[in-house]
């Protein structure tokens, strides 16, 4: 089981400002922020369902090749919620909200790419 995962981002603010509003339609928000001084390394923030971060983003030379991370959701109305959050966060289309089935039957999910490149993803695995 995965505890916590981080990516790193070029521009620090405009990706926390991107991952704040993209990732409130599916409930998260930033929970915890500590600059160089704290860290020692880096300025990191860190999203998720309250109480605890899940998702960390760092200030750095972005990852390459870029990264997908998928977070799962309870319904198709999240990931349609995401997509259309995330698309006037200034995210990037990387295939609309929509059934894979070549994953599985009803695998619901929809990709964005943040202003790094990053493959962003919300799915649902629940029929609707």
């Amino acid at each position: 089981m995965i505890d916590h995962i981080g990516i790193v981002v070029s521009d620090f603010g405009k990706s926390k400002e991107f991952y704040t509003n993209a990732l409130s339609a599916i409930g998260y928000a930033l929970l915890m922020e500590f600059p160089t001084a704290v860290t020692g390394r880096t300025d990191v923030a860190g999203f998720g369902e309250p109480p605890k971060p899940d998702f960390w983003i760092s200030a750095g030379a972005s990852n390459h090749p870029p990264t997908h991370v998928a977070f799962r959701v309870g319904t198709r109305a999240m990931v349609d919620l995401f997509y259309q959050a995330a698309l006037a966060a200034g995210g990037r289309d990387n295939g609309p909200p929509g059934l894979r089935p070549h994953y599985h039957a009803n695998y619901y999910g929809a990709f964005v790419l943040d202003p790094d490149g990053h493959n962003i993803e919300a799915v649902c695995h629940s029929p609707e």
